[in-house]
């Protein structure tokens, strides 16, 4: 089972996110390979928006959870790497219905290219259940 912490003694977080996530279990941990937005069935990048390609990238990285035996309840850990940071707050209006409950430990991070030429990638590491 997993955990956050949430300490008024440094900063708040300013996106669906927990200042940090602790892992309470023996822990299996699964780190997942960045995402990107590609349709598994056809291999065609998935939209032109942000939000089209976040939804894309965060249901394949569900699809790999889930065959690990994981869920996304178990995620402890996200790292968004984005194109543009001025997307920040469209990517998190699509992130936030991934991650309601106890959201997890994430980093963004801008960067000048991404594979393909995609506008964001996203890996995780998750906590499997034994």
């Amino acid at each position: 089972m997993k955990s956050t912490v949430n300490t008024p003694h440094a900063p708040a977080a300013i996106g669906p996110y927990s200042q940090g996530t602790i892992c309470r279990s023996g822990c299996r941990l699964l780190f997942t390979a960045g995402q990107i937005p590609i349709h598994p069935i056809t291999g065609e990048l998935a939209g032109d928006t942000v939000e089209a390609q976040a939804h894309q990238a965060l249901e394949n990285l569900r699809a790999i959870i889930e065959a690990a035996g994981g869920s996304l309840g178990g995620v402890l850990k996200v790292t968004i790497f984005m194109k543009n940071l001025q997307d920040y707050a469209r990517i998190n209006k699509v992130y936030s219905t991934y991650f309601e409950d106890q959201p997890p430990a994430r980093s963004a991070v801008e960067v000048s290219r991404l594979p393909k030429d995609v506008l964001l990638e996203i890996e995780a590491v998750v906590e499997l259940e034994r």
